[in-house]
Formats: C-alpha cells, sequence, structure tokens
C-alpha cells in the first residue's frame, strides 16, 4: 500500500468566472482571481492498495458512488497512468470541517487536497503547477487552491486541448483582508454549479454581457489587489457578484435566500456608516463579508443578528495545500513521465 494525505483549504473568487469555453479541457470562459481561506479545510487520503477490486470513496464517512466516484477515479486514472501504475486501485478517505457541496467551494478544496495526495501517494516528483493543472481538469476553482495567498487562473483560451494556468499573484499579508463566512444553511444546494453553468451558458440573454464584464472587473480588480487598495477589491468583488447572479438569474438559476440578501443589505447598511464590509456570494445560499481586521468586530456583532444567518466562520487569507502525512511503503517511488 502506498498513501498519503494532503490538507486544502477552500478559495472564493474575488473576480469570479461563469461558464466554460467550448470543448473538455475544463477552461473558464473568463479569468479570475480568488483567495485562498484559512478557517475552512479538508484533509484527505489517498491509499493506493492491490487488495481493491475498484475505487472507493468516502467523504465525511459517508460512501460515495455515481458522479463523485467517477470524478475522483477519472483524476486517479490520469495519476496512475503518469506513474506507469497497472492495476491499483485507491481508497478515497475525505473529510470536510465546513459544509459540503453547499456553495463555500468544497470542490476546490476537495480536488487540490485529492490531486496532491495522489500524486505523492504515487510517488511522482510533480512541481505544484503541474498538481494544480491536474486538479483543474475535475474542477476549475481547484487549480486556485493549490497556492496560497491571492490567486489567478487563466480563462478564455479553451477549447480541445486547452490549458489554463494558475499562479499566485499576492502573498496572504498583502492587504488588510478579512473574510466573515455567514453560513446560512447546512445542507447540499439544490443546483450544482456545474449545471447552473451549462443552463446560464444556454439560457441566459445576458451570458454576451456578463463575459465582457467580468474580464473587465479582472483587469481591475487584480491591479487594485497589487496597489493595496481594499476598498477598490471590495467595490469590485462585489460587483463581480452580482453581475454573476444577475446572469445566472436571468437563466432560471437561483442560489441566493431571503437570508443571503438580508445579510447584503446589512453589509450595505454597514457601509454606509463607515464599516468595512463589502460582499460577495458564490454558486450557493452564503455571503462572505470582505473587511478589515478594524471592522472585523463590529461587522460579525452586526451580521450575527441577520435572520437566517446561522453561524459565522471568521477567515483571513491562508496558505496552499500541503501533504500532512505519507507511506510510500517498501517500493522506491515511481519515476513517471515527464513533468508537463
Amino acid at each position: 500500500m502506498r498513501s498519503a494525505t494532503a490538507s486544502a483549504h477552500p478559495n472564493i473568487a474575488l473576480a469570479k468566472y461563469w461558464g466554460k469555453c467550448p470543448g473538455s479541457a475544463n477552461v473558464p470562459a473568463v479569468p479570475s482571481l480568488s483567495v485562498t481561506l484559512s478557517g475552512m479545510s479538508t484533509t484527505t487520503t489517498v491509499s493506493f492498495d492491490d487488495t481493491l477490486l475498484h475505487d472507493e470513496l468516502v467523504i465525511n464517512d459517508a460512501r460515495m458512488g455515481g458522479r463523485s466516484l467517477a470524478r475522483a477515479s477519472a483524476l486517479l486514472d490520469v495519476v496512475r497512468a503518469e506513474a506507469n501504475m497497472t492495476a491499483r486501485s485507491a481508497r478515497i478517505v475525505s473529510k470536510n470541517d465546513f459544509p459540503t457541496a453547499s456553495g463555500l467551494a468544497s470542490s476546490a478544496s476537495g480536488f487540490a487536497a485529492l490531486a496532491l495526495a495522489a500524486v505523492r501517494a504515487a510517488g511522482l516528483d510533480w512541481s505544484l503547477s503541474q498538481v494544480s493543472d491536474l486538479a483543474r481538469r475535475s474542477s476549475a476553482s481547484a487549480a486556485r487552491s493549490l497556492f496560497g495567498g491571492f490567486v489567478e487562473l487563466d480563462g478564455g483560451e479553451g477549447g480541445e486541448g486547452g490549458v489554463a494556468c494558475a499562479r499566485p499573484i499576492a502573498s496572504p499579508d498583502s492587504i488588510d483582508l478579512r473574510v466573515l463566512v455567514c453560513v446560512t444553511a447546512e445542507g447540499a444546494k439544490s443546483i450544482s454549479s456545474t449545471c447552473g453553468m451549462r443552463m446560464t451558458q444556454e439560457t441566459s440573454p445576458y451570458y454576451d454581457a456578463w463575459l465582457v464584464h467580468a474580464r473587465r472587473l479582472f483587469v481591475q480588480i487584480r491591479s487594485d489587489l497589487l496597489a493595496g487598495d481594499f476598498h477598490a477589491v471590495g467595490e469590485g468583488a462585489e460587483k463581480s457578484a452580482l453581475g454573476m447572479h444577475a446572469c445566472a438569474m436571468a437563466a432560471g438559476i437561483v442560489y441566493v435566500t431571503g437570508a443571503t440578501l438580508a445579510a447584503l443589505a446589512e453589509v450595505r447598511a454597514m457601509r454606509a456608516e463607515g464599516i468595512d464590509a463589502y460582499a460577495t456570494i458564490d454558486a450557493g445560499p452564503h455571503l462572505k463579508c470582505l473587511t478589515t481586521s478594524r471592522s472585523m468586530h463590529d461587522a460579525k456583532e452586526r451580521l450575527l443578528r441577520v435572520p437566517g444567518v446561522l453561524r459565522i466562520v471568521e477567515t483571513l487569507p491562508g496558505e496552499g495545500a500541503c501533504i500532512t502525512q505519507e507511506s510510500l511503503g517498501q517500493e522506491s517511488p515511481a519515476q513517471g513521465k515527464p513533468g508537463r
């Protein structure tokens, strides 16, 4: 048996993508910029074991099958081919310390941790960029969770064989940023991000306008981040989130709830009163309040009083994915094929 355990954090996009390029390469339609968050994490162990008849997947103590297992096995198939493994099935055991499949980027941290653990368990000596590219094939946002701090992901040049690289552009402490995650539901969301994106691309009358808007916001938010301007970054991030959801809503894809909108109203009220507070919302009902160390306490107290906010997770920019344990048995590490 060869095994490795990796830990990864979710990320939230400040400049969002929503939609994919044509083809099977899983390339976002536009570039995006995210921040990797400490305070929430996924821990995943991959064990290659010749005694197994097929791959097994356990998430939060529940055995998974169907599409979840198929996506994990597809990632492992790439690793097995690169490491010249002929018959090694794997057992994957993963745990999230935050709600799963609910719009809190559990797929990003999940596939980032899975990719890193699988590559290491197979004995492949890959760079973090190679692991990031592997994770992107399964979940585009997972490419960003391999890195810490603020990370950009290419988009817009897809198609068959397309490549979209993720790269860190600023360290976790490059800007005074705190993120208050307002959890408004504990269960899984009813529409997956993949399905929501596809339906938006196919039916939203605003999709083409969103692509233009998203690219412009990415350029501006990136510039504001590198300039260290919290308020400009917050303003751009809020515009990006609202533009994404407006485009999706026009296709009948609604992730926000009454609690989401109530929290958004509170964020705007706080900002009018001089509290550092901006909002971003991913494909789910949870609002994330972007604030500063100066305003974090006041913002948290106010948001906890919003009806429908169940709890708040305090986070801040954190580090990238890492290996926490490995056991490669008695075999010498597989060399695999040359790095891509």
